[in-house]
């Protein structure tokens, strides 16, 4: 049972019998309605009931005689008035209309039944529940958290599958609550009219923690291991490179004939001044001896230059 409904049955056995009753608080949501109730069991007899407001204007009267009702110009369209229980209901309630609503009877006697202080408010913002840090092992989850609402914040730590229940006041009206269960940490942003929540599954939260840790392990164990081959990759090629820059010539055997490519500058007829194509031999080394070839060494020569000519060549080379 809601504090309101308390209220209003402690204010109905104090009037069954004084037949007044005190002030009432009342909470409505903007845009809502609420409706206003005369305890009184027994009504004194009178000519009128008016609801009026704290601008002393009748919302509505209510003739005994003629059973008429007649609402107010401002209020015509938006209020319900019970011509049995003489409860008024107002309805598309917004700020300006909070204040001081009485019922009251006219006629041989004058008498207030009822006075409700009336407060319309809005409905809560939805609360922020941010995780600031989290940290967990195989065996415990611990997690710093903010819960944040407007003009209103709890600060708070989550270990050992438990936290510190907290809440906090603003205005009187508007509480910020902070709780936990095993599951979740539970953020209640409440006023008397509304009331909305943040939760975060904690256990969700720390085993995603886990998770990430774990790839983390074994990408720091993954690297150097990753280092190790690419260094070993890179001594490989720089050692096939350098075997390449210093290998031996290239050597091709025509017949009995060993050709060695050997790079040389060659010059120009115009620099030689001779008109003749010019072919220039180096002694690499001797064929070796077969059976099919008489006893005489055979001698092999390395092409290392040769200007081509369109007349035929001056020197020949045979083999001896």
């Amino acid at each position: 049972m809601s504090v309101n409904h308390l209220l209003v049955l402690l204010l109905f056995l104090l009037t069954s019998k004084t037949g007044f009753s005190a002030e009432i608080s009342v909470f409505v949501q903007t845009g809502a309605s609420v409706q206003l109730d005369i305890q009184t069991q027994q009504l004194p007899e009178f000519d009128i009931l008016a609801w009026m407001n704290d601008k002393s204007e009748s919302i509505v009267r209510y003739n005994s005689d003629s059973k008429s009702v007649k609402p107010h110009d401002s209020y015509k369209d938006r209020v319900d008035f019970n011509d049995r229980t003489f409860s008024l209901t107002l309805k598309n309630m917004q700020k300006t209309d909070s204040g001081l609503y009485t019922a009251r009877t006219t006629g041989l006697k004058n008498e207030d039944l009822a006075s409700y202080r009336v407060s319309v408010i809005d409905a809560v913002v939805a609360p922020v529940l941010t995780v600031n840090s989290n940290w967990s092992s195989s065996d415990s989850c611990t997690v710093n958290f903010t819960c944040r609402a407007p003009e209103l914040m709890i600060n708070s730590s989550y270990q050992n599958n438990r936290c510190s229940p907290q809440e906090v006041t603003s205005h009187e009206i508007h509480n910020l609550t902070l709780d936990c269960s095993k599951k979740y940490i539970l953020c209640n942003h409440s006023n008397p009219v509304s009331w909305k929540q943040a939760r975060i599954n904690i256990t969700q939260l720390c085993d995603d923690n886990k998770n990430e840790r774990s790839i983390q392990s074994e990408s720091s164990l993954m690297w150097p291991v990753v280092g190790s081959v690419a260094v070993c990759i890179l001594i490989c090629v720089s050692i096939v490179l350098y075997r390449k820059k210093k290998g031996a010539q290239e050597v091709v055997v025509e017949g009995n004939t060993v050709y060695a490519q050997v790079e040389v500058q060659a010059q120009t007829q115009e620099e030689t001044g001779d008109k003749r194509p010019n072919t220039t031999y180096c002694t690499v080394g001797q064929y070796p001896k077969t059976t099919n070839h008489s006893e005489t060494d055979l001698t092999i020569y390395s092409t290392v230059c040769k200007q081509s000519n369109k007349k035929p060549p001056a020197i020949s080379a045979n083999s001896t």
